[in-house]
């Protein structure tokens, strides 16, 4: 089964719409100070199963052992480093020099370090600021991914770091909770998509789509050679019932469609290894090493 990303889309300064900016409030909203239009009771629910829900996701997975060896073997500890989708500033004492972005204020109040408001779209800093950029689950949330990447890549020191993690491979049925809501709560034809999910989920029917799609897009670079667009499958996201992580996800994505379009811009993937290696197995988190060659490409 192929299942190739066509979507792609302009670098041209997309902003993040106003339902995913209200979802986002609403999520790490307290209850006591919600904004007026939203009710306390639906900011407390909410808030509740988010930040509940990416918690238990991020000790299970072990986010931060996993970034304190970034920051260890890299020697960040006294860089400059920015969080891209900081959300509720889980990583910021990791290093001395932190500076947290994400698009939604109402998590302003869980930092003690700086922390800015804004689209991982649009980022309102100068070229070559950080010394190291880490995003971790964001970019799976963002309209208009390809320029997130081109933001981080402006904003990062020539052979600055980037580290690159978002959820990749959602699903279409996380949005509707197909994998841990009962049967009861369907219709047939939403009985038929649960009860097929252990097959289309499978593992075998996923290796046969992805590599197939990454040898088409390898062979697509070479022709003709030089920079890629950034490929992905477009998702509909579900702002009114966060039912399972990734509910809330735009973007379907596969790591080595990252690494495509940073290498093919003249940077390197630092824990990629090399040759068919890369084709096979891309890592999870991506680490880039950014080499700009004295000019910021597109």
């Amino acid at each position: 089964m192929l299942r190739f990303p066509y979507h792609t889309d302009p670098v041209t300064g997309v902003r993040q719409g106003t339902a995913a900016q209200r979802f986002y409030d609403v999520a790490y909203a307290p209850a006591p100070n919600a904004p007026a239009a939203i009710p306390d009771r639906e900011a407390a629910a909410k808030e509740e199963i988010y930040l509940r829900i990416a918690t238990d996701v991020a000790e299970k997975l072990g986010v931060k052992p996993v970034m304190a060896g970034f920051v260890n073997q890299y020697g960040l500890a006294d860089k400059r480093v920015l969080d891209v989708g900081s959300g509720q500033g889980y990583l910021q004492d990791l290093v001395a020099d932190y500076t947290g972005l994400d698009i939604s204020g109402t998590v302003r109040r869980f930092y003690h370090k700086p922390f800015v408001r804004a689209s991982a779209t649009e980022m309102p800093f100068h070229d070559d600021q950080y010394d190291a950029i880490w995003s971790i689950w964001v970019m799976e949330h963002v309209p208009n991914p390809e320029q997130m990447l081109s933001e981080m890549r402006r904003v990062v020191k020539p052979g600055g770091l980037i580290y690159l993690h978002p959820a990749w491979y959602c699903t279409p049925w996380a949005a509707e909770g197909y994998a841990v809501r009962p049967y009861r709560d369907f219709g047939f034809r939403g009985k038929l998509i649960k009860a097929a999910l252990p097959l289309v989920a499978s593992p075998m029917l996923d290796v046969l789509g992805r590599h197939p799609t990454r040898f088409l897009r390898w062979a697509g670079s070479k022709l003709p050679p030089g920079p890629t667009r950034f490929h992905y499958r477009l998702l509909r996201p579900n702002y009114d019932q966060y039912w399972m992580a990734d509910s809330d996800a735009l973007n379907s994505m596969d790591p080595y469609e990252a690494y495509l379009w940073f290498t093919t811009r003249g940077d390197q993937c630092l824990n990629c290894g090399s040759g068919w290696r890369t084709f096979w197995r891309t890592e999870p988190g991506l680490v880039i090493r950014v080499h700009k060659a004295g000019r910021r490409e597109s």
